[in-house]
């Protein structure tokens, strides 16, 4: 399996998510001392300064909170994927994650939309997590 897109560092503080992501389960990362759930992962949690900061799966569902359509491609490797849209998903536990919003009609995509990760198996060692819409 050949992958000619740029990869994400994957380090002792993101392994967990991208692990997670490799068995079909979106992670993300909760506060022990306030609950708020969030990601990119850290040490400790935002606002909070708590190192109580446990992964947690999240069912993987939530709304678009921004959305760009990209016309241009991020590179030479994106050139046959355009037009696509990145979105800005806020996960129903409250965390935000940008990622792809894979659908045949970009026209309709529109803040509030609900949306539902899935994951794309681009390598052996890399799935990515991407949404589409709900349902």
């Amino acid at each position: 399996m050949t992958y000619d897109k740029p990869v994400p560092a994957i380090d002792a503080e993101s392994e967990p998510y991208w692990t997670g992501a490799r068995e079909g389960r979106l992670m993300i990362q909760r506060c022990g001392r306030t609950g708020r759930c969030f990601l990119y992962s850290r040490r400790l949690a935002p606002g909070a300064d708590d190192t109580d900061i446990r992964w947690i799966e999240a069912k993987g569902t939530g709304a678009v909170y921004s959305f760009t359509v990209c016309h241009a491609p991020a590179g030479p490797a994106f050139r046959d994927e355009t037009p696509y849209v990145v979105a800005c998903v806020e996960l129903d536990e409250g965390a935000r994650i940008v990622s792809n919003l894979v659908t045949g009609d970009i026209d309709a995509v529109h803040i509030g939309q609900r949306v539902e990760a899935f994951f794309d198996r681009v390598s052996e060692d890399l799935t990515i997590p991407k949404f589409r819409p709900a349902g």
